[in-house]
């Protein structure tokens, strides 16, 4: 994962949410739009309720991009997938490209396993031979 953004604020114990979410663009040009509007809403992160931690991460060359976010429970990621912002940037960019995501479930606040964990999830995807330099298979 480059282009990671260090951005946990808190160390928690207990029981976790971790979501990670990738979404590939059909084109470059949308790129910048969805990485400043990711940012963006990276400020609002220390104000989330139930909000532990995240990094934000790119794949510019295969045009990927994407989040891995900690939470205290499902319901604190529900509050966060309904922020206005975050609708208007799905709203926004759905339609222009693909997006997947995975939940998962930790019993306590493990930066390097999460890390990992996400890595290996985002590099288990068909699409990952462009992430690493190699051409696509067409057709």
């Amino acid at each position: 994962m480059s282009g990671v953004d260090s951005g946990m604020h808190s160390r928690r114990s207990g029981q976790l949410i971790v979501s990670v979410t990738d979404f590939t663009s059909d084109a470059y040009r949308d790129l910048p739009g969805i990485t400043c509007r990711g940012f963006a809403l990276r400020r609002r992160w220390p104000d989330l309720d139930g909000a532990v931690g995240m990094w934000l991460w790119a794949m510019p060359s295969a045009r990927r991009c994407g989040s891995v976010s900690v939470w205290t429970g499902r319901r604190a990621l529900a509050g966060f997938v309904r922020l206005p912002e975050h609708v208007a940037i799905m709203d926004e960019y759905r339609e222009r490209g693909t997006i997947r995501s995975v939940i998962r479930e930790y019993q306590s606040f493990d930066a390097p396993r999460i890390r990992r964990d996400a890595e290996a999830w985002l590099m288990s995807d068909d699409r990952c031979p462009a992430a690493r330099g190699t051409p696509r298979q067409s057709g």
